[in-house]
């Protein structure tokens, strides 16, 4: 009875390590993701030739430099002026399917920044 408890014990940790390796990064690359939005509207923010479609694209070239399924309707970019400060706010709606041994299910994220 001893080695069959051991033995559930191992798969467990097992099944619970192959499930992180197919989780975290996503999660990692979201992260990054969410970072690499704070600096785009930083720089949207600061420079005002910016269109809203070149910061779109800034926006789909740093999800395809992180492998993320994102595409140019899933971009928001918005514009808010204010007298002597242009804030810029910046999201994504994307999901990211993961396929577990037995169990698939998808993670969705909605990063976001503004530059106010």
């Amino acid at each position: 009875m001893g080695t069959f408890k051991a033995l559930v014990g191992f798969l467990a940790i097992i099944l619970v390590v192959v499930a992180l390796f197919q989780v975290l990064p996503p999660i990692m690359a979201n992260f990054s993701f969410t970072d690499d939005l704070r600096q785009v509207a930083m720089m949207a923010g600061a420079n005002p030739q910016k269109t809203d479609d070149d910061v779109r694209n800034d926006v789909l070239r740093k999800a395809k430099e992180h492998d993320l399924p994102i595409n140019e309707k899933q971009v928001t970019v918005q514009r808010v002026l204010t007298p002597g400060l242009m804030a810029v706010y910046v999201a994504a709606d994307y999901t990211v399917p993961v396929n577990l041994p037995g169990y698939s299910f998808e993670l969705h994220f909605n990063p976001s920044s503004e530059n106010k």
